[in-house]
């Protein structure tokens, strides 16, 4: 069996892959399909159909039914798995952990996480997904080498590990996906055969053997993260190990105001926000800018940094994170200027139809250049909707910005350039002289009248 990446099988593959194959009983592994059947599975949600022939579990797409799941009985909680997979390139699917079916969630729709086995263009193979729940917890856009590790047409190697509150997965020794999230500690584990609308698709096979589980001794089993790829910190207002080593740190506590002040005064606004459950909230007042209890900036200035953050929209609702921001430049009405990471209610603020081409709409950089899905040209850019958690984030590096919203880029541009400058001469900071060519300045939480939440609030320096 020959496995590629580019040309040659990883070193680690080559160490791992014989006890894979073996799928004994050895060394504390159990063998999930060692009784020969699937007596031990349960098919939920679809009517695709799966069947057992010489250790290979085949799981075939129909027309008209919806995801179809075949899970364990039993549920899991902490383990290492790995199994193979082999896919038909033209259909979508995914192996599910710690996952739950209950009556009161969506009449017993399967939910939780997803390990995705995506053998499209797009190559997110490896990365996680909440299934039927919050969507995209790690993409592989940000992980150009994961993303070759699948290789079309050939049997893949797959390893899960779920230990505590940590999710990593490698697909032929490669590391693909990095996720901490306490949402769920244990569930079961399934096989997915997604949906197709299209009935050429009828009778597409995916295919999975040679799985096996480890759920005793783990810690001298786990692999350790490759450093380039990307770790996705999911539990609010906390900092990771290695968060940390790569100099992170929390700009919201979740308990208190520490590091930040009015942008109008010295002080932290005495009405207008409130903090509690380790959410920051600028309460709703009557819709306009700045006109409640205001808008608040860091006690520090940055320059080159990655900043990140969550934050939770009310019906309708408007506000914005800034950075580059001069509170000494607007003395008057209205928000303190800088660059504006846009957070809008697209479907219901009529913001979201103002400025040229949709550039004031959620995630765009407010009046100059709209948000659209650059991760995965020809989707849209992936939105929760309102009373959910979304996840924000912004990188400037020099002149280079980006902004990203739930794992997809959807913004990048550069400053102090002859593009930029014709965008802000056609836009509402026209009357602002080298609007946006800072070299550092306070980011902004922008109270524009309407209830927004945040959490999770982090930045490191470049």
């Amino acid at each position: 069996m020959k496995y590629k990446y580019g040309v040659r099988l990883s070193i680690v593959c080559l160490l791992w892959l014989p006890a894979l194959l073996s799928n004994g009983q050895e060394n504390g592994w159990t063998d999930m399909l060692d009784s020969g059947n699937l007596d031990a599975w349960i098919k939920l949600n679809g009517d695709a159909t799966y069947e057992l022939k010489d250790g290979v579990v085949t799981g075939i797409a129909t027309y008209g039914t919806p995801n179809t799941f075949l899970a364990t009985r039993k549920s899991y909680g902490d383990f290492i798995l790995e199994l193979e997979v082999y896919d038909d390139p033209r259909l979508n699917s995914g192996i599910q952990i710690r996952s739950q079916s209950k009556k009161e969630y969506n009449k017993g729709r399967v939910h939780g996480y997803q390990v995705e086995i995506d053998p499209s263009p797009r190559a997110y193979s490896g990365g996680i997904y909440d299934e039927a729940r919050r969507g995209w917890l790690a993409t592989l856009a940000e992980n150009d080498r994961g993303r070759k590790a699948f290789v079309n047409g050939e049997w893949n190697v797959y390893r899960i590990e779920a230990i505590g509150k940590e999710l990593r997965v490698w697909i032929n020794g490669i590391n693909t996906a990095n996720v901490i999230d306490a949402v769920d500690s244990e569930g079961f584990i399934a096989l997915q055969v997604h949906s197709i609308g299209d009935r050429s698709l009828e009778g597409a096979q995916v295919k999975w053997r040679n799985i096996r589980i480890k759920t005793q001794g783990l810690a001298e089993d786990r692999w350790p993260m490759s450093p380039d790829a990307p770790e996705y910190n999911l539990v609010p207002n906390t900092l990771s190990e290695r968060e940390k080593r790569r100099g992170w740190r929390l700009l919201f506590d979740g308990n208190s105001n520490n590091g930040w002040r009015s942008a109008r005064s010295d002080e932290f606004p005495k009405t207008g926000w409130h903090i509690s459950d380790g959410i920051l909230t600028v309460l709703a007042s009557d819709g306009g800018e700045s006109t409640g209890g205001g808008d608040i900036i860091t006690n520090d200035k940055f320059s080159d940094f990655e900043l990140k953050f969550e934050f939770r929209m009310s019906e309708g609702a408007n506000s914005g994170i800034k950075y580059y921001v001069d509170p000494e430049i607007n003395k008057g009405p209205g928000s303190s200027i800088g660059l504006e990471y846009q957070i809008l209610d697209d479907q219901r603020h009529p913001d979201a139809k103002q400025g040229v081409n949709g550039n004031r709409t959620l995630a765009s950089l407010y009046d100059l250049i709209p948000a659209s899905n650059l991760s995965v040209p020809n989707r849209s850019k992936p939105v929760q909707g309102i009373g959910k958690w979304n996840r924000g984030k912004i990188i400037s590096k020099g002149n280079r910005i980006e902004h990203w919203l739930n794992a997809a880029k959807v913004v990048e541009y550069e400053r102090n350039t002859q593009i930029f400058r014709a965008l802000v001469a056609y836009s509402k900071y026209k009357i602002w002289p080298s609007f946006g060519e800072l070299n550092e300045g306070h980011i902004l939480l922008q109270d524009h009248g309407n209830e927004v939440s945040f959490r999770n609030v982090k930045i490191r320096e470049l």
